[in-house]
């Protein structure tokens, strides 16, 4: 009998209210995490001012600094999610990553906010390879793009939410104590925004900590032990796998050091030379570093879970679909973030913009508030719309989901280009919903494909995969891009224009991707027990 024959019988299709009530949960958690990420955008301006630094700073604060970590320790995190209880670990993490935010208000200097944004990257790791498992057995699969496009929407309502909540507390907090040096713990307006963003996730932690877990595979008619034995053991083997230096006595221990030297090699020599070209040593260490951690884990992952490996790393097509996503969100995370500071530089400058900006930030109130509120609206609808659009699509051709993708890389072109070119501040603030609600369709659609491809026992760790995509390839590099470019042509919308040389390369992976979508999924169990699963 093939999988899907004896998915069929077994297989769970109605969905209970907890199972409603738990993705509510789920998407606060995700509007939190967002919220906390992205309020550095608004912030921007004066945090650049304050600790005197240029735009490619900036995005290596708001990418690369959190990205990388956020990255690395999603993959054992996504690990430890796959055998151990997946809520009580995005507790552990929102509290960590909430009181990192919490910190970053008291930052006095780029390394000091560096480090602070490291933590927050580390804290939110363990959110949504987690929710991605969670979910995707809440949920058959009929419905699994929907109600992954539903928890994706979380992402997008606390990215719009964090403009307007920093703009105010800022501006609040700057009206009443105009002299830092006079304030409560001597915090200026940025850094008391951070405060107030980070508390409120430690109370939200508590919360999470009642959710009970679906039972695992049950959804797809292979039931799995929730927990198994070893988890923690087997995190601590992960981390040891993916953190520099330490990587080099996994790599031992698993008989594949001179591989892993070979890769150090190669990594170092590029980011040696990336950062020669570019002047911005900081983006391409640590860029360097996340390369290198990752490859040394995949050839750990070959020799300690060879099915897992087969079914994601060990699968071209898988590996490409995950690139070409994380290329999605190159631009997605660039235009997310460079639009406010871009607002306040070309429609809100002079002189009278610049003393209402000083005295009440007035101006960054009113761009945080209409580019906020639209862009949570837009970009909410747009992903909840993309999810059920890509399941209706799936039933009819197993491609829809990523036809889905296409349409998301192609159909924000216009009104993003209307943002970044027009005069007309009215234009810009219409421009702006509309470029969010088109380019968010992507993301439910994009999670579900990867988590149809795998086991359910490898669900978090396909999640990870994913996860790497979008912050490796898309939140690492594209707002540093952007602000890069930004630099080189002194023009913030020409640093936006240069985004676009990646969308060409986007649309022949999903197009090439897309013909092998059905096959993949067929086969998977086989592949698995041919590197030896058990299943």
């Amino acid at each position: 009998m093939d999988e899907a024959a004896a998915e069929i019988p077994a297989a769970r299709t109605r969905i209970g209210a907890y199972g409603w009530y738990a993705l509510i949960v789920l998407v606060l958690v995700y509007a939190i995490n967002f919220v906390d990420r992205q309020i550095i955008s608004i912030l921007a301006q004066d945090i650049k001012r304050d600790l005197r630094l240029d735009d490619a700073q900036i995005g290596f604060l708001y990418g690369t600094a959190f990205a990388v970590f956020y990255a690395l320790f999603g993959i054992p995190l996504g690990r430890l999610a796959d055998s151990w209880y997946r809520g009580r670990l995005i507790a552990i993490g929102l509290g960590l990553w909430s009181g990192m935010t919490a910190l970053s208000g008291f930052a006095t200097s780029y390394g000091m906010l560096s480090a602070a944004r490291i933590g927050v990257g580390i804290g939110e790791a363990s959110a949504s390879p987690a929710a991605y498992s969670m979910i995707s057995d809440y949920f058959p699969k009929a419905r699994r793009a929907t109600a992954l496009s539903i928890y994706s929407s979380g992402l997008y309502i606390g990215g719009g939410l964090s403009l307007p909540i920093g703009a105010l507390v800022s501006s609040g907090w700057n009206r009443a104590h105009p002299d830092a040096a006079t304030a409560p713990l001597h915090l200026a307006g940025w850094q008391a925004a951070f405060l107030a963003v980070g508390i409120p996730g430690l109370l939200l932690a508590l919360w999470v900590l009642t959710l009970r877990e679906p039972p695992r595979g049950a959804a797809d008619g292979v039931p799995q032990p929730v927990v198994r034995d070893g988890a923690w053991r087997g995190f601590g083997a992960e981390l040891v796998a993916i953190l520099p230096p330490l990587t080099l006595v996994a790599a031992a221990a698993n008989g594949v050091l001179a591989a892993n030297l070979i890769g150090l090699a190669a990594v170092a020599a590029v980011a040696a030379g990336l950062a020669f070209v570019t002047g911005d040593h900081a983006q391409w260490v640590a860029y360097g570093v996340g390369a290198y951690a990752i490859c040394s884990w995949v050839l750990v992952l070959r020799r300690r879970d060879p099915p897992t490996w087969r079914l994601i790393w060990g699968t071209p097509t898988t590996i490409m679909l995950a690139v070409a996503f994380g290329s999605i969100s190159f631009i997605s995370y660039a235009v997310s973030f460079w639009a406010a500071p871009y607002a306040l530089r070309t429609f809100y400058a002079g002189p009278a913009a610049a003393a209402r900006y000083l005295a009440g930030a007035t101006a960054r109130d009113e761009a945080s508030l209409i580019l906020g509120t639209g862009a949570a609206i837009g970009a909410a609808v747009g992903v909840i719309m993309g999810g059920i659009i890509a399941d209706a699509w799936r039933r009819r051709d197993p491609r829809g989901r990523v036809f889905v993708n296409m349409l998301a890389v192609v159909l924000p072109m216009p009104p993003v280009a209307l943002m970044f070119t027009t005069h007309n501040l009215v234009f810009f603030y219409a421009a702006s919903p509309f470029a969010q609600l088109l380019g968010s369709m992507w993301v439910g659609a994009a999670v579900a494909t990867l988590q149809d491809l795998v086991l359910p026992r490898m669900r978090a760790t396909a999640g990870a995969t994913y996860v790497l995509g979008t912050t490796m390839v898309g939140l690492a590099l594209g707002p540093y891009f952007a602000g890069k470019m930004s630099v080189v042509t002194g023009s913030l919308a020409g640093g936006i224009a240069w985004l676009y040389v990646v969308p060409p390369f986007t649309l022949v992976a999903l197009w090439i991707g897309a013909r092998h979508l059905a096959a993949l999924e067929a086969s998977r169990l086989d592949r698995a027990r041919a590197e030896g699963e058990a299943a």
